[in-house]
């Protein structure tokens, strides 16, 4: 997406936070960055579980 929406728009996509939060400001952009910060964590984590996984199948 142009001009990092998608950074704005990751936060409501994985159901965080509703569109609208964005629109009337009750998330500032220190919410966004944590929130995003905990998605890359999660998403980092499921692909660590998933290679584990792959690499011990029996």
């Amino acid at each position: 997406m142009p001009d990092g929406l998608s950074y704005l728009l990751d936060p409501v996509d994985a159901g965080l936070i509703p569109y609208y939060a964005l629109k009337d400001g009750s998330v500032d952009l220190c919410d966004i960055a944590l929130m995003n910060d905990h998605l890359a964590v999660k998403a980092d984590n499921q692909r660590r579980i998933e290679k584990w996984r792959e690499d011990n199948e029996l």
